[in-house]
């Protein structure tokens, strides 16, 4: 019996651990090399920066590249711009999103399982080959300029590649999925009995909605919101090959300074910083919702 409950508390332990070795392993390590370099100075050799230590032992450090980031106001307007389009995109999937996993989470249980696979279906596609799709489809030739010039809707082709609106529907149709199934997961274990009892005491659908079903999804708003703000904060391929040359967010300042400056250092502080952008916020965002968890119980 004591050698059972050992192996369960073993296994249990192992169960623990894990998740945690795997941060450990693929992020707080890499987050350190990349720290690591941030605090370095460029130099035309191999690796491109200096050593953390020089050559008598003594630690070497610079805050040169942070400063950069601070008095280039290049930088800055990137990241803002990069924060107003992933937030944007964000709200439009949102938007869109809701509904949609609304309808799933109310529709017949023998339907859910095909309008789910419908969700997912665009992931069985790579990625950039449903990017360069949205290209065929809004340049100047494309299927909707030509649809709309045969139909007599307009008299010229429709500049719709290399605009922030190219950029912001190659986004929400990328990311949509993955603020429909959170959004799905809440709304589908939600008690329909509390709306029913909201209605039987005088609320219209409306007000129902929000005094019942919008704070009970409130756990999918905010995991889908996440799930598509983050990734789409350092979105490089759509706003590459959708915005142009001209659409300059913070994963093309972080490709560019990799791969064609050369300047790992300063690549390295901003994606550092960027990091931070993204990390603080979720701290403070947990730490709130325990706050109101405590509160509730």
């Amino acid at each position: 019996m004591a050698g059972s409950v050992n192996r369960d508390n073993l296994w249990q332990r192992v169960a623990i651990a894990t998740p945690y070795l795997w941060l450990l392993l693929f992020f707080l390590i890499p987050f350190i090399i990349i720290l690591k370099i941030s605090l370095a100075d460029p130099v035309i050799a191999q690796p491109p920066f200096t050593p953390t230590f020089d050559e008598q032992g003594a630690l070497s450090i610079s805050l040169d590249n942070f400063r950069f980031l601070l008095t280039d106001d290049l930088y800055a307007i990137t990241y803002l711009r990069s924060v107003v389009i992933a937030g944007i995109a964000t709200l439009l999937c949102l938007a869109l999103g809701f509904p949609m996993a609304y309808g799933i989470s109310r529709a017949r249980e023998q339907t859910r399982g095909l309008l789910l696979l419908l969700i997912v279906l665009p992931f069985w596609i790579s990625f950039l080959l449903r990017v360069y799709a949205w290209m065929g489809l809004m340049n100047n030739h494309g299927v909707i300029n030509n649809t709309l010039l045969w139909l007599g809707v307009i008299d010229a082709p429709i500049q719709m590649m290399y605009t922030d609106i190219a950029v912001f529907v190659g986004l929400v149709y990328s990311y949509l999925p993955f603020m429909v199934l959170p959004l799905y997961a809440t709304l589908e274990r939600m008690d329909l009995d509390l709306v029913e009892a909201a209605q039987d005491l005088g609320a219209t659908r409306t007000r129902a909605f929000w005094d019942v079903t919008w704070p009970l999804s409130r756990p999918g708003v905010v995991a889908g919101c996440m799930l598509v703000f983050i990734p789409a904060m350092g979105e490089y391929v759509i706003p590459y090959l959708l915005g142009g040359p001209e659409s300059l967010l913070i994963g093309r300042v972080l490709f560019d300074e990799f791969f064609v400056n050369r300047d790992w250092p300063l690549a390295s502080a901003v994606a550092v910083v960027l990091l931070l952008l993204l990390v603080v916020p979720i701290v403070i965002l947990q730490r709130n919702q325990a706050r109101d968890a405590e509160a509730a119980t």
